[in-house]
């Protein structure tokens, strides 16, 4: 043992250092899911239901834009997927899923 320490603060030494304790940690976790869940998981979910509604609501004659950018107008919807004329006599075909937002009529005259 060294001279120049003296026994009281050897022993405090040695001794465990106190942590925080199982409440503490249950509340830290219980914390870190509240914010998961405020900040992840409910934006998330309240987008993808609201896109659901968007492709359940799909008709005729809607103007709609896909992920890729390509706006046009719904001429046939199946289960899975709709018909899109984006220009005179040019229709294609995609997947439901790929729409990305129902657009207010008449934008596609506003844009040619």
């Amino acid at each position: 043992m060294i001279p120049f320490i003296s026994p009281a603060f050897a022993e405090a030494a040695g001794a465990a250092p106190a942590g925080p304790s199982m409440y503490g940690q249950l509340i830290m976790l219980g914390g870190f899911v509240l914010i998961f869940w405020l900040l992840i998981w409910r934006p998330q979910s309240k987008r993808a239901k609201e896109h659901k509604n968007l492709l359940g609501n799909l008709t005729k004659g809607d103007e709609v834009v896909t992920t890729g950018g390509i706006v046009g107008k719904v001429v046939n919807t199946t289960d899975e997927f709709i018909t899109l004329q984006v220009a005179e006599n040019i229709e294609l075909n995609f997947q439901k899923a790929s729409v990305a937002a129902s657009l207010p009529k008449g934008t596609i005259k506003a844009i040619k």
